[in-house]
């Protein structure tokens, strides 16, 4: 996992998510990881399939998986 902790303590994490092609795809996995406990920010864009979450703490990746698939995605790993 990819993951940098930042000066306030923080962890950004990249994920890389398949199947997403619009807005309300990156809306929809947006909402379902920031539901996640810890979750601060999340970002997705879909033209890359990036999807960088930033979190109190490094997550599960199996909350991830669970979360994107919740949102219809895959979940392909870090970046």
């Amino acid at each position: 996992m990819t993951s940098q902790t930042d000066t306030q303590g923080s962890v950004t994490t990249v994920y890389q998510v398949t199947g997403m092609s619009c807005g309300h795809c990156e809306g929809a996995v947006s909402g379902e990881i920031s539901q996640l406990p810890g979750v601060s920010s999340v970002t997705a864009v879909a033209s890359s399939g990036e999807v960088t979450v930033v979190s109190a703490a490094p997550l599960d990746e199996a909350a991830v998986r669970a979360a994107v698939d919740e949102a219809g995605f895959e979940l392909a790993g870090t970046v």
